[in-house]
């Protein structure tokens, strides 16, 4: 019998494993892969997202690996650019874009550290319940039950656990755009970003030298752009972006690019009795902000803080634990509705609508600064338990399911 089961060994998983495993409770973590392994990712961990990974104690352990801190910022529609860097965030002022293959051992490797007992190649397949509640996992071949006060599911986007309790969808959102992104060697590149209607163009430097250079097109382009991949890429590059076409001239695509069609937008209920979802399998937008890694270290530690202080004895009261879940439910929303929102007025790739504003705000430099902290999402406290407001009546989560008009 374990206090928490973990499903799912990434950045939400591993991280909210390690935090409860040093809170004193006896954790199992569950991955179905094998470390170390890729995944689809933008790599970019905004300022909030640095600043927990320093109160972890982890920054410098990543700093070790070689990723290049970044520090400053380009953002250009046509020919405005807004150049700067936001507000340093509980002291802390790069960002970071580490590939996963480095950060999800890393974290992983701390989960352990911390006291979590880490079983790799090792799938959920099924959950045990008593009378409604979860009180453990079927996983592996022979689809053994491992008991657990509360379980966990930080299992991606496509999450079993989420299916397995059938966790309702409160909040949709349309397929927005469809990304293309690929590793470059030699390309003199930083933190970058270029806008143009119906495009969006990012790059950011990490490990080894390389630059992850990406592109959106709208989601109703995939069925055309996947069947002309490197084609359409390098040409919304140069029309998008020249500059930075040119400087890629010099360089070399590392391998091969990588393409997601799928980018759902939703908010799914966050818990129930005896579960709790985290990460992508909580929560899931268009990439186009970058933030899926900054906010499954905030629930992570929204967790952590909500249920950590129960400590195992209360863990094993149903009712304290429901009442810790739905708190943090509560406040998980809070957190992430108006990033949301903000992500999907980005998706519609309409940078040109707002030139004037960007204008404005290049020849300000109190404006870019406070422009750059936005984009950051550092614009609201780290203390995630600050509470937020409710959402308003346009922003009703609602249970059936059903696209809300955008």
């Amino acid at each position: 019998m374990y206090d928490v089961i973990v499903a799912g060994a990434r950045c939400a998983g591993a991280s909210s494993a390690m935090l409860l495993a040093r809170r004193g409770f006896r954790v199992l973590m569950l991955e179905r892969g094998r470390f170390p392994s890729d995944t689809l990712s933008t790599l970019y961990i905004h300022q909030p997202g640095v600043a927990l990974l320093d109160r972890w104690g982890l920054r410098e352990q990543l700093a070790a690996t070689g990723c290049p801190p970044i520090t400053s910022a380009l953002h250009q529609v046509g020919e405005v650019r807004v150049q700067g860097w936001g507000v340093p965030v509980a002291g802390v002022g790069a960002a970071y874009a580490p590939r996963r293959i480095v950060l999800d051992p890393l974290l992983a490797a701390a989960a352990v550290e911390a006291g979590v007992e880490f079983r790799e190649g090792c799938a959920v397949t099924g959950l045990h319940t008593e009378n409604g509640r979860v009180t453990g996992v079927q996983c592996g071949p022979d689809g053994t039950v491992i008991g657990a006060r509360l379980v966990i599911g930080a299992d991606g986007m496509r999450s079993t656990v989420a299916a397995l309790v059938g966790a309702p969808i409160l909040l949709t959102r349309p397929r927005m755009t469809c990304i293309y992104y690929g590793f470059w060697s030699g390309v003199e590149a930083g933190f970058e970003a270029y806008g143009a209607p119906g495009r969006w163009v990012g790059c950011t430097p990490t490990h080894g030298g390389h630059t992850l250079i990406g592109v959106y097109f709208p989601q109703d382009e995939f069925p055309l752009v996947r069947g002309r991949a490197l084609q359409a890429y390098r040409a919304a590059i140069a029309a998008t972006a020249p500059d930075l076409d040119r400087r890629m001239a010099a360089g070399r695509l590392e391998g091969r690019l990588y393409g997601h069609g799928a980018q759902r937008n939703f908010f799914r209920q966050p818990g129930g009795h005896g579960w709790v979802l985290l990460g992508d399998a909580a929560h899931h937008k268009d990439s186009i902000s970058a933030d899926g890694i900054t906010d499954a270290f905030r629930q992570a530690q929204l967790l952590a803080d909500h249920v950590g202080g129960l400590g195992p004895e209360g863990l094993a009261d149903p009712l304290v634990l429901d009442a810790a879940l739905q708190r943090y439910s509560i406040a998980q929303h809070a957190l992430l509705l108006p990033r949301f929102h903000v992500t999907m007025a980005t998706a519609r790739l309409a940078p040109h609508r707002r030139l004037g504003a960007l204008a404005m705000i290049a020849d300000d430099p109190v404006l870019t600064e406070r422009f750059f902290t936005g984009l950051a999402g550092a614009d609201r406290p780290l203390d995630d338990r600050v509470t937020l407001g409710c959402p308003s009546d346009n922003d009703v989560l609602a249970t059936t399911g059903k696209e809300v008009p955008t």
